[in-house]
């Protein structure tokens, strides 16, 4: 059973899995973090670490080691182990490779007596979450990945160069793939309450730089260009982890657009994009169906078309009874 005491396992010490750990301790969302990763020495180094952080952060995080029996009464588990990307690929060129992963670490988990909420990383997040979602037999509501989270934050942060407000104050979601067939869904995008093209159309002249198109394509690529330049992404998607297992732990209702499994929202079944959802203490609890264009709508179905090729070739409908 999940614990009173506010438990995160994080699965997969990398980097990824470090930077979480890190943003949960300073942000002091937790009071308990069990990391567990294949090299002892460099899992212990890390709970070390931070450890050291606590006489400088609000609350005391006890962080420590353990194995897949200390996810029994974790809140969340935090799946982060993987593969590195390779520049030049793309998320997908990863499924084969962390189904291997699941089909070790998953059974092990739920075999713990955990029941508390999958939060899946691990790229491509939305195939590695319908493969947690198969394997763990959990209800949909209890898996959940990080989806267009990240992509969604990207985006704000990009409008907020050429719009004079803060980040936080544009509102919207990319749908679909965390990968190549992503896109923002306009038509619901605003700068505080007004709809972006609204503002493009009575300012024009002022706003003459900005390209939604390009703006996409930056949005698309920003994960490859950091690829490129430090061998991964950390920072960005470990806040968004972080930002997740709050809204969790802290029973917030709030909405992110995460990869959650469809079961006929947006006409699309039987697998996990990124779309808006509703997260509680229970997980994911309600996708958010947004009134798309008929533009957007054909976008979200081929995205969804992706995902269900890579789906294919790995043969998840099989992954259940094997």
């Amino acid at each position: 059973m999940p614990s009173k005491t506010r438990k995160v396992a994080i699965v997969g010490v990398g980097a990824v899995g470090a930077s979480c750990a890190y943003a949960l301790v300073n942000q002091s969302i937790c009071d308990e973090i069990v990391l567990i990763g294949r090299s002892a020495e460099k899992v212990r180094a890390d709970a070390l670490d931070l450890s050291h952080c606590m006489d400088f952060t609000h609350n005391r995080t006890k962080v420590g080691t353990g194995t897949y029996e200390d996810c029994r009464d974790a809140d969340i588990v935090v799946l982060s182990a993987g593969v590195v990307m390779i520049p030049g690929g793309t998320r997908l060129d990863l499924a084969a490779s962390s189904l291997e992963i699941c089909r070790e670490i998953v059974p092990q988990i739920v075999a713990a007596g955990f029941e508390g909420v999958f939060l899946v990383a691990a790229n491509p997040v939305d195939v590695v979450t319908g493969i947690v979602l198969k394997l763990s037999g959990f209800p949909r509501s209890r898996v959940i990945g990080t989806g267009t989270s990240i992509d969604s934050a990207r985006l704000k942060t990009l409008l907020a160069e050429h719009l004079p407000v803060d980040p936080r104050s544009i509102n919207g979601y990319v749908l679909g793939e965390h990968g190549d067939s992503q896109f923002p869904a306009w038509s619901h995008v605003t700068i505080g309450g007004k709809p972006i093209r609204d503002i493009l159309a009575q300012h024009g002249e002022r706003f003459d730089r900005l390209d939604l198109d390009v703006i996409a394509q930056q949005t698309r690529n920003a994960g490859w260009e950091i690829l490129q330049a430090k061998g991964a992404t950390t920072y960005g998607i470990a806040s968004a982890l972080a930002s997740i297992a709050r809204s969790i732990l802290n029973n917030e209702h709030r909405i992110v657009a995460v990869s959650a499994y469809l079961e006929g929202e947006y006409g699309q079944s039987g697998l996990c994009a990124g779309v808006p959802a509703i997260l509680t203490r229970e997980g994911m609890t309600e996708i958010v169906e947004l009134n798309l264009t008929a533009g957007e709508r054909r976008r979200f179905a081929e995205s969804c078309g992706v995902i269900r090729g890579a789906m294919e070739a790995l043969a998840l409908d099989a992954i259940a009874q094997s």
